[in-house]
């Protein structure tokens, strides 16, 4: 017994719930629900939804390349109240990330992490709007790392690899949301729930900041997906050709700003600097 009549386990779950308060109210503004109307293979709209994460104060947000497949622009919405109108900047279906520009201000960026630091075990807080419930928040922890999931069949299947495993509930919409530490640092984008108790994130580390970086640039398409793997780099507005994404980077006029001098390790990078 504790001075103060709780019992250890008391004080344990406060501890807890404490921890998951502090990230949903530090991270749930940075995230957006995201509306859009996707084109099928016959050319129909078909509505879609899904979650987004800012990362600049000037409109960058991360999400997941299949919330956006078939379509170039959509609708945001936070917890606030606040909606803008977003196009996509760049998609890279290979590791299921998307850039979107918002259009608008007062956004609240999130702070990225660095999920080479994840160990199994640890707190992960998963902000999302599964089902179109925006800003729900659900917790738990790393089952395990470097996970290799499947997309596709035959020919047209993949893998996206180094995927982290959870065990926070997810559901439908809360693809393209963030996962964060016990920090609020954003160190995985969700992007399958692959069972009850089973949902899987894209880690943010050294190489999806290359892949977001390179996707960031205007006219971003699946010919800046090969940023992680140090292939040529295409950038329009310029006409540059490069084969290492950190020179572009930095001397490329058409990348924002705030992404020219992203560090080469991601560790407690924040993009809102």
């Amino acid at each position: 017994m504790i001075a103060d009549g709780r019992t250890p386990e008391g004080e344990a779950l406060d501890t807890y719930s404490q921890v998951v308060s502090t990230v949903a109210e530090r991270l749930t503004p940075s995230v957006a629900s995201l509306r859009v109307i996707q084109r099928d293979g016959r050319g129909r709209g078909v509505p879609g939804a899904g979650s987004g994460v800012v990362i600049s104060p000037d409109g960058f947000v991360i999400t997941s390349a299949h919330v956006v497949v078939g379509t170039t622009r959509g609708s945001a919405s936070f917890v606030d109240g606040h909606e803008a109108r977003f196009q996509v900047v760049g998609r890279d279906p290979l590791s299921d990330l998307a850039v979107l520009r918002l259009e608008g201000d007062a956004l609240h960026p999130a702070e990225l992490g660095d999920a080479s630091m994840l160990r199994v075990g640890q707190l992960v807080v998963a902000v999302g709007n599964p089902l179109g419930f925006s800003g729900s928040v659900t917790a738990g922890v790393v089952s395990a790392l470097g996970r290799a999931l499947p997309l596709g069949s035959g020919r047209a299947g993949r893998l996206i690899e180094n995927v982290i495993q959870t065990d926070a509930a997810l559901n439908p919409g809360n693809s393209g949301g963030a996962q964060a530490d016990g920090r609020g640092r954003v160190i995985g984008i969700t992007t399958a729930v692959a069972g009850i108790g089973l949902g899987l994130a894209v880690p943010i580390d050294d190489a999806t900041l290359k892949i977001v970086a390179a996707l960031s640039a205007r006219g971003g398409s699946t010919a800046h997906t090969s940023a992680s793997r140090g292939e040529p780099v295409h950038c329009r507005r310029t006409r540059q050709r490069r084969s290492d994404t950190r020179s572009v980077s930095r001397s490329c006029r058409c990348w924002p700003e705030v992404l020219r001098h992203a560090p080469d390790s991601a560790r407690a990078t924040s993009f809102s600097r």
